[in-house]
C-alpha cells in the first residue's frame, strides 16, 4: 500500500484588505504557504472562504485567480450550486467550472429544504445533473444554510450516476463515514475521492479508505494534517499517529470558536500577511480567545518537535526573491 497516496486539501480562507475587499496579494502568499506545507489540492469558494458573504462576481474572480496562480500544480474544486432555482444553480456551476477548476462542489443543503424528503433531494440533483452534462461534480455536507447529511442510501444512488468525483463528509459519526466509504469501494469510479471534514476522525477515515482530509485545521497548521494523512494508515507509525490524533481532538473544538477570525489570527501569528478582517464574523477576538490561540500555537510547535515535522518557514517564504542576470 502506498501510504503517501493521500491528500490534505485545505478549505481556503479569504484574506481581505482594509476596505474588506479581497486581498489578492495575500491570497497568493497563502497559496504559497499551503503548497509549502505539502497540501495536494485546494477547496476554493467554500464556507471557510466566506462564500455567503461575497458576491457572485467575487466568487468567480477569486476562484479564477486561484486557478491561474496554482497553474495546475494541484487540483482545485470550488462550490458552484448558488442560485434560487435549479436552472440558476446549473448556470452558475457552468460559470465557475469555466474558470478551470477540476470539479464543481454541490452543497447538499441547496437541493432540498430542511423538511423535504430524500426523494425531493434526489429529484433536484437529477434535474441539476441533466443540465450540467460533462461537468465533474462533488458533494459537500456544508453546515450552511443547514447541514444536510447524505444517508448511505442516497450516497449510493448519487455515486451510481458516475458524475461524482469528490465527497466532503461532515457527518462526524464514524459509522456513517464507514458506511459511505464501504459503498464507494463497490463503485467502479477510480476518479472518486472521499474527504472527511472532521479532524478528530482523521486517522479513522484514512485507515478505512478515505483519500484524505479537508478540514478547517488546515488554516492553522496544515503541516500537521499533511503528516497525519500521510502516516495514518502506516502500521509502523500507529503509536505516533494515535498520539497526534488525541492531541488534535483536544484542541479541535477551540479552533472552531470565532472561526474564520480565529484562523486569520493564527495565520497572522505565523507571519502571513492576513488581516483579522472578516465579513462573516464581525466581532473582534476577545483577549481570552487570543490567549487560547496563542497556547494552541505553542502546542503546534510542540507537535512539530515531537514528530520531527518541519514547519513552513514563513519568513523565508515571504522573502523577496532576487533574480540574478544569467552569465554571458
Amino acid at each position: 500500500m502506498n501510504f503517501l497516496d493521500k491528500k490534505f486539501v485545505p478549505v481556503m480562507i479569504t484574506p481581505f484588505n482594509l476596505k474588506a475587499k479581497v486581498d489578492f496579494d495575500a491570497v497568493a502568499k497563502l497559496i504559497d504557504f499551503y503548497l509549502a506545507a505539502g497540501v495536494k489540492g485546494f477547496f476554493a469558494n467554500c464556507l471557510s472562504s466566506e462564500m455567503y458573504s461575497i458576491t457572485e462576481d467575487e466568487r468567480l474572480e477569486l476562484t479564477s485567480f486561484i486557478v491561474k496562480y496554482v497553474r495546475g500544480r494541484v487540483p482545485i474544486v470550488a462550490t458552484g450550486s448558488f442560485g434560487l432555482t435549479i436552472e440558476d444553480k446549473a448556470e452558475f456551476a457552468k460559470k465557475i467550472y469555466a474558470t478551470g477548476i477540476n470539479a464543481v462542489i454541490l452543497i447538499t443543503g441547496h437541493f432540498a429544504n430542511i423538511d423535504d424528503s430524500d426523494e425531493v433531494l434526489l429529484k433536484n440533483f437529477t434535474k441539476f445533473l441533466s443540465l450540467t452534462q460533462g461537468i465533474p461534480m462533488g458533494m459537500y455536507e456544508c453546515p450552511a444554510p443547514y447541514k444536510r447529511i447524505i444517508t448511505a442510501e442516497v450516497f449510493k444512488i448519487l455515486m451510481e450516476t458516475g458524475r461524482f468525483v469528490y465527497h466532503k463528509d461532515t457527518s462526524i459519526d464514524q459509522a456513517q463515514v464507514k458506511a459511505k466509504l464501504d459503498i464507494a469501494k463497490t463503485i467502479d469510479n477510480p476518479s472518486f475521492e472521499f474527504y472527511d471534514a472532521h479532524s478528530p476522525n482523521a486517522s479513522f477515515s484514512v485507515r478505512n479508505g478515505a483519500k484524505g482530509m479537508s478540514s478547517i485545521s488546515g488554516n492553522f497548521y496544515p503541516e500537521i494534517l499533511v503528516w497525519m494523512v500521510n502516516n495514518a494508515a502506516n502500521p509502523d507509525m500507529k503509536e505516533k499517529v494515535d498520539w497526534l490524533q488525541q492531541e488534535i481532538i483536544k484542541v479541535d473544538p477551540l479552533i472552531h470558536i470565532a472561526y474564520p477570525m480565529s484562523a486569520k489570527y493564527f495565520l497572522k501569528k505565523r507571519g502571513l500577511p492576513v488581516r483579522t478582517i472578516s465579513r462573516a464574523f464581525a466581532l473582534e477576538l476577545t483577549p481570552e480567545q487570543k490567549q487560547t490561540l496563542d497556547t494552541i500555537y505553542a502546542t503546534f510547535l510542540m507537535w512539530c518537535d515531537e514528530l520531527g515535522i518541519e514547519k513552513v518557514d514563513v519568513e523565508e517564504l515571504l522573502r523577496p526573491k532576487v533574480l540574478l542576470d544569467s552569465p554571458i
